[in-house]
């Protein structure tokens, strides 16, 4: 209001002419929207404006909400029980763009409903105007003018109007504009997801910190160059493809790729890829949305292969009980005597069993253990009752929790093998074991002699996937198949012994 004060008591200090204080009143309009910081300064310039170069008191401006209803914003010396009346009514909807200025130089004449004609009346309204704001795409609201008396507009006055519309909801929408602009930059900014933008070249121009988290390229480094930066030599078939899709207009979501970091190594990632559009709608490149997926997928590659051990597991329970019904049968007199020497072999298996699972079946971390003490309890259930089935010499070693599943599980599997194949499935066969330390490893021979000959499997099981998987953690690993029976050479690192 101050300001308005300022504009009219200057033009009249001054003598200037109405055209020359509408000029006045649009440049101060101009100035203020350009140093506007909020809407509400946005507002208030408009209605000082609009009241001075229309020469009226009261005036509104209305935009839609997120429901498309026509709301007030900002007004000047209307009632609230005025304004809670009409909220809501408007002539146009959002899709009209084009929409045309509508004067009524005399309310009582309306076409309206009477009841609609007696609120405006009783306000005291009997002109008014509604003032189209168009944006870009679509109508944003209008501004409203008010008259105490009937009144007949001129053609300047319309073109004031529209003169005014037009700054309004330029201002409006640039502000609008901007200000999502910076709460969307501010969510790419702070965003734990790699963000980038590139053109239908496959040139990079967008690249936020979480790209530079997960690519390892800063901002600097990675703009202006190819998005080829990040593929890797066995995927580059895949950008054109995508590129193509994009010009297409589609959208490619939770596509599973693999992406190449700064320093070479390849990183498992899920990518969703919008095409970005220009204000005339026509596509001018794609945003990229990548998420690092290494960790769910080395998650799933773990269940998967705690699913496939359990089931190897299971099918090696029942081959084992068979083989230990029939290796006790030869030495039981009675079927008494038989259940009693079975059942206390599968109670001892049982027991070594347990050394074996991992703390993520078992739901515990195993205790440090003596390794000819580890040894025995794993062949434990593989006894002879009339001579040694198995010995076990050379030097000791303490194994520390970190390893004992692992080693257990390798030694379990040399076990259920020899009672599958090797010297355990017989009577007469027999298992040795040496122990010895060298300078940087600690090996473990596992002989076998007295059983049925040797042969490499002719396919690879689950069992050998197990033990190829395992030995990685522990060392290295020499399998020789002899007629006499299977050799294994089991060397374990030093620094895993001294964990």
């Amino acid at each position: 209001m101050e300001r308005r004060a300022e504009v009219a008591t200057g033009a009249a200090k001054h003598g200037l002419s109405r055209r020359a204080r509408e000029q006045t009143t649009l440049f101060q309009f101009t100035d203020r929207l350009f140093r506007a910081r909020t809407l509400l300064d946005i507002y208030e310039a408009a209605l000082d404006a609009i009241c001075d170069a229309l020469v009226t008191r009261r005036a509104s401006i209305l935009r839609f909400d997120g429901g498309g209803v026509m709301r007030f914003v900002a007004w000047r010396e209307l009632s609230d029980g005025y304004r809670s009346a009409v909220d809501g009514h408007s002539p146009w909807s959002r899709r009209d763009r084009d929409a045309e200025t509508i004067f009524v130089e005399n309310v009582a004449l309306l076409d309206e409903p009477p009841q609609l004609i007696g609120t405006i009346l009783a306000e005291g309204i009997q002109a008014l105007a509604f003032i189209p704001l168009a944006g870009a795409a679509e109508l944003i609201g209008k501004f409203m003018i008010y008259y105490d008396t009937p009144r007949v507009f001129s053609d300047h006055e319309r073109d004031l109007a529209l003169t005014i519309a037009r700054q309004l909801g330029f201002a409006i929408e640039r502000f609008t504009s901007d200000a999502a602009a910076q709460r969307l930059t501010a969510l790419v900014e702070s965003s734990s997801d790699a963000i980038i933008a590139k053109d239908l070249e496959g040139i990079l121009t967008d690249w936020n910190p979480g790209a530079e988290r997960l690519f390892g390229y800063t901002k600097e480094e990675a703009i202006g160059q190819s998005v080829m930066l990040l593929i890797p030599d066995d995927r580059r078939d895949e950008e054109p493809k995508i590129l193509e899709r994009l010009r297409n207009g589609e959208l490619i979501e939770h596509y599973e790729t693999v992406r190449r970091h700064k320093d070479g190594r390849l990183i498992d990632i899920s990518l969703t890829i919008s095409p970005i559009r220009a204000a005339t709608g026509q596509i001018v490149g794609a945003s990229k949305i990548a998420r690092d997926i290494s960790d769910q997928r080395r998650a799933q590659e773990q269940q998967h292969m705690l699913l496939g051990e359990m089931n190897h597991r299971v099918k090696n329970v029942f081959a084992l009980a068979s083989g230990l019904v029939n290796l006790s049968s030869h030495s039981a007199v009675s079927p008494a005597e038989l259940a009693s020497i079975v059942s206390e072999r599968l109670a001892t298996l049982s027991r070594a069993h347990a050394l074996t699972m991992s703390p993520a079946i078992a739901g515990y971390e195993p205790a440090a253990i003596k390794l000819h003490e580890l040894l025995q309890a794993i062949l434990a259930p593989y006894h002879g009752e009339q001579r040694p089935r198995f010995r076990i010499h050379g030097a000791d070693a303490t194994v520390p929790p970190s390893i004992v599943t692992s080693l257990s599980l390798l030694l379990h599997e040399f076990a259920t093998n020899s009672v599958k194949h090797g010297s355990l499935s017989t009577i007469q066969g027999v298992v040795d074991i040496t122990c010895k330390e060298e300078p940087s490893e600690f090996v473990i021979v596992w002989r076998e002699t007295g059983g049925p000959p040797s042969d490499h499997p002719a396919n690879e099981g689950f069992g050998s996937r197990l033990v190829k998987t395992t030995v990685k953690q522990l060392g290295r690993l020499k399998r020789d198949w002899t007629r006499a029976g299977v050799i294994i050479e089991l060397a374990i690192k030093r620094n895993r012994l001294a964990d």
